[in-house]
């Protein structure tokens, strides 16, 4: 069964009433010590697969996409952790570490990339060796400039 993406969120209205959950789809690797994503991140580390992902370039109101991708191979594997949620069942969130240079002029974040050789680490029991993984992808990454727009209809 698929998970879905985004650790629900617990959220309180002004009036206390507990309002519907907010997905966080993205974990920071500089805040994996806090109570949210430490267990996950120490216990139930997974691989991501995605042929690209994008971020938003340009003005407020008229971003449009603009997509990375290894130059060399059809995927990317990103890093990601996951947990059991009674709201959705199982979830999964995406870990984001400092940009690489493809991406720093667009955004000061990237996901984790990991090579083949470094996805056992990765998945293994030691989340030492897996918080060294964080860091900006060191071996390039093939840039699409689209028209496409970051929000709205495509």
């Amino acid at each position: 069964k698929a998970c879905t993406w985004g650790f629900p969120l617990h959220r309180t209205g002004a009036k206390g009433q507990q309002l519907k959950p907010r997905p966080v789809n993205n974990t920071r690797a500089d805040k994996l010590g806090s109570p949210f994503w430490k267990a996950s991140f120490e216990k139930r580390r997974c691989l991501i697969p995605v042929s690209a992902f994008a971020e938003a370039e340009g003005e407020a109101g008229a971003k449009t996409r603009t997509w990375f991708s290894h130059p060399d191979d059809d995927l990317l594997a990103i890093g990601g952790i996951w947990r059991w949620s009674e709201e959705w069942g199982a979830v999964y969130s995406m870990m984001m570490t400092e940009a690489c240079i493809e991406v720093e002029g667009i955004h000061d974040r990237m996901p984790v990339i990991l090579a083949r050789d470094e996805q056992a680490a990765w998945l293994g029991d030691d989340p030492d060796a897996a918080r060294a993984l964080c860091r900006p992808w060191p071996g390039g990454l093939r840039v699409e400039r689209t028209d496409e727009p970051w929000s709205g209809r495509r």
